[in-house]
């Protein structure tokens, strides 16, 4: 996906051009991402929550912790 930015090819300005689009259509729900979750700052504690619903297989998208 980040090709073009990578190697610094002469049309960057067309991922640009991408992933704004692709953001309006998240901001206007036409498509989701895959987050289901998030569980806040990264803290042992939330690390332990995340653990625990990976390992009992319940989670649904993508779990976030923030804080890096």
């Amino acid at each position: 996906m980040f090709t073009r930015s990578l190697y610094q090819t002469d049309d960057m300005q067309r991922q640009h051009d991408i992933l704004t689009r692709v953001a309006g259509r998240v901001d206007s729900q036409a498509i989701r991402t895959t987050l289901g979750a998030h569980f806040g700052t990264i803290t042992a504690d939330n690390l332990r929550r995340a653990h625990a619903v990976l390992e009992q297989g319940t989670a649904k998208g993508k779990i976030v912790l923030s804080g890096f």
